[in-house]
């Protein structure tokens, strides 16, 4: 797990009010590294586990046209040595008919990158919140998650 600190300083160079709405995803998915707070809250394992991603969890409720800063639509984990899901990162969705003309707004800022994603008709974009990647906090795939 990453504390507050760690997290702000592997951000640097973004908007401070991006930052800030990176805190607030923190903030609201916290309950979230305990798995069965995600069971509760009816987020599902949708059986896509990606290299350099992990292993994808939806709430199909909150699968709509809007980019909400607090109810990510999907918790993405990896297992550790131990085979214990751990939270690495959130993902937002929302579906390409819904949003034909492009990407919904974001975080502000351009650092987030919508991507087009043809095979599940969504617009998804990850925010590693919860494991480090160098690549960036928005990049869709992060080098240090290795699936187990």
């Amino acid at each position: 797990m990453t504390d507050d600190a760690e997290f702000r300083t592997r951000c640097q160079g973004l908007q401070f009010q991006t930052l800030w709405e990176l805190q607030q995803a923190r903030s609201a998915t916290a309950k979230y590294q305990d798995i069965e707070n995600a069971y509760r809250d009816e987020y599902a394992d949708i059986n896509v586990i990606l290299p350099m991603m992990g292993y994808h969890f939806m709430r199909q409720k909150n699968l709509d046209a809007k980019f909400e800063i607090r109810k990510p639509e999907l918790l993405v984990y990896n297992k550790n040595i131990h085979g214990k899901f751990v939270l690495v990162a959130i993902e937002y969705a929302v579906p390409l008919d819904l949003s034909p003309d492009g990407p919904p707004e974001g975080f502000t800022g351009s650092g987030d990158v919508w991507d087009r994603n043809t095979t599940f008709g969504l617009w998804t974009l990850h925010a590693w919140i919860w494991k480090f990647n160098p690549d960036g906090v928005f990049s869709p795939m992060n080098p240090n998650v290795i699936v187990r």
